[in-house]
């Protein structure tokens, strides 16, 4: 275990068992220099204005501690404190990454200026308390690593732990604490470094950290530093983020700078080879046949004008009215499969994080999704009408830092949820544009070409993603439909957008018939699992049943489900 009362000093030693490289060892930087973007507003001018604190994001550091063991894929975890602080600065607290990724991250600095000298903004802390020390570990590590909560004073709150390779306490002007006012509560992300190479909760585990409420209308401010939660118990002893109460937004981009921002990181997006259903844009689906049929006069459904205006813009997921593919066969099978000429990005901007990121959500229509495919061991078979259903929407979205307009994340949709990547852990094409991958018949979303088996044990949905000479570039057909934060009459939101119900009809079908059609193939074993897995697939699997537009989304106004 390692220390949590103060230890005497004892001598720094240095063991490393191998000279290979570290990932962490490597800093990471995009393909392409990132661009000076277009003058106007608080975009990408290095410092954000929270409403009393100045804040500048660092990501130039000095290291101050590593160990070379524990945490994920037991390669360690290297603590840094932020170099070149601009003058009237401060820190707020040390950084840390697992060392089996490179080197790319950043802290929060922070700047008092209310110009309230009875009670500032920021405050050194009153002590600090040693929380935990690795002088009783015996790991792999450089020397020995001290971290310290610092005690702040009365309405005050610390943001971040300090991490020295001493185990003499820091001087008190190292950090400040924030005042009560100007903090949001926050929670662990992900696991940083513990003892072993999974989570053990009776150690010591250290976090990336986040605001507990994400979303449009969310005001925490992420500052870049980690959470330590305590061994047997697993408290957090910091719990807080900044706040970010300048209702203004001044460091979101402006029209002019969004453009540019997708032209710099617009995906491109890859269709499997055998891919038969593409995307089109709405407009195609509409002038190509699609049907708006209504409750009680199914048998008089109307065509839909070019923009969508004769849709309902009133009610809710009622059941009410519903779309369709052509009724004509000929042409229903045409428009099943898209075009991909024609397709369209359609683009919704967010404030998120306190408006200290904006988030470019990238949404693509196709007309039909194709049926599940499922993996049995070493047989692939499809589920019959399973899966298949008309409307699918998907998307990726691209987390740009309002402070310098570089790209630091990207989130690709899938079936029920999705996934954050990292720009190290992205594929790049064209400079600092990153590739996705829609697997074949689902259109989910994936970082990586490849098989991904939604299931376990070797049965499971199957997401086949592979390039092809099927590729969208999605900045070259791009429209940004939707941004709250910008004039109305800057970006005019089509009249689709705001249709509430589904995009297809909800079709019903025999799901056991459809199953029995499988399992006649399997014996034994193989049918035993694949019945397993049939229990345990989500419901939006079974039935025909389109989906509802993207302003219906959780996610239009809120967090990325991950």
């Amino acid at each position: 275990m390692g220390n949590y009362l103060n230890s005497s000093c004892s001598s720094l030693s240095i063991s490393k068992e191998n000279s290979e490289p570290l990932p962490i060892e490597t800093i990471f930087n995009l393909p392409s220099a990132v661009p000076t973007w277009p003058p106007g507003k608080g975009f990408a001018n290095g410092s954000i204005d929270l409403g009393g604190i100045l804040v500048y994001q660092v990501s130039s550091f000095n290291k101050t501690w590593a160990t070379h063991e524990g945490g994920p894929d037991n390669l360690g975890a290297t603590f840094y404190e932020p170099s070149s602080i601009p003058k009237g600065y401060f820190m707020l607290g040390s950084y840390s990454q697992p060392n089996n990724k490179l080197l790319f991250g950043w802290v929060l600095t922070a700047k008092d200026v209310t110009n309230n000298h009875s009670r500032p903004a920021l405050k050194m802390p009153v002590d600090f308390t040693l929380i935990w020390s690795s002088e009783s570990l015996n790991i792999n590590q450089d020397g020995h690593g001290y971290i310290w909560l610092p005690i702040p004073p009365d309405g005050y709150i610390p943001v971040g732990h300090i991490v020295t390779s001493s185990p003499a306490k820091p001087p008190l002007d190292k950090i400040r604490c924030v005042r009560s006012d100007f903090t949001d509560s926050a929670e662990v992300d992900s696991w940083i470094w513990g003892q072993g190479d999974v989570v053990n909760y009776n150690g010591l585990n250290l976090y990336s950290s986040r605001p507990s409420q994400r979303g449009i209308q969310s005001l925490g401010v992420p500052t870049g530093t980690f959470i330590a939660q305590a061994q047997n118990n697993g408290t957090s002893m910091i719990s807080a983020c900044l706040k970010n109460v300048n209702a203004s937004l001044s460091a979101m981009p402006t029209l002019s700078q969004i453009r540019a921002l997708v032209q710099a990181y617009s995906p491109w997006v890859y269709f499997h080879p055998d891919e038969q259903y593409l995307p089109s844009s709405v407009g195609w689906f509409f002038q190509n046949g699609a049907l708006l049929y209504t409750k009680g006069n199914e048998s008089n459904p109307s065509p839909i004008e070019l923009k969508g205006s004769n849709l309902p813009q009133t009610g809710s997921n009622d059941g009410a009215y519903w779309l369709d593919l052509p009724s004509d066969q000929q042409e229903k099978e045409r428009v099943q499969k898209g075009d991909l000429q024609d397709a369209e990005a359609y683009l919704h901007i967010k404030p998120v994080l306190g408006g200290t990121f904006t988030d470019i959500v990238v949404w693509l229509f196709y007309p039909f999704n194709g049926a599940a495919r499922t993996k049995i061991k070493f047989l692939t078979v499809s589920l019959g009408k399973i899966g298949e259903h008309v409307g699918d929407w998907e998307h990726v979205t691209l987390r740009v830092s309002n402070f310098d307009g570089a790209l630091k994340s990207v989130y690709f949709s899938q079936h029920n949820g999705g996934v954050w990547v990292d720009a190290p852990g992205l594929e790049f094409q064209n400079g600092s544009k990153p590739v996705a991958y829609a697997s074949l018949h689902g259109h989910a979303m994936y970082s990586s070409a490849g098989l991904v088996l939604q299931g376990n044990d070797g049965v499971g949905l199957r997401n086949d993603c592979e390039k092809s000479n099927m590729v969208m570039d999605t900045g070259t057909k791009s429209i940004v439909f939707a941004a709250e934060f910008l004039p109305s009459s800057m970006v005019v939101e089509p009249p689709w957008l705001n249709y509430a119900r589904k995009w297809g009809p909800n079709i019903s079908y025999n799901t056991d018939d459809e199953l029995k059609k499988v399992e006649k193939f399997l014996l034994g074993k193989l049918k035993s699992a694949f019945k397993k897995f049939v229990d345990g697939l989500p419901k939006e699997v079974f039935g025909e049943e389109g989906p509802t537009g993207p302003k219906m989304k959780d996610s239009w106004n809120g967090e990325e489900n991950s």
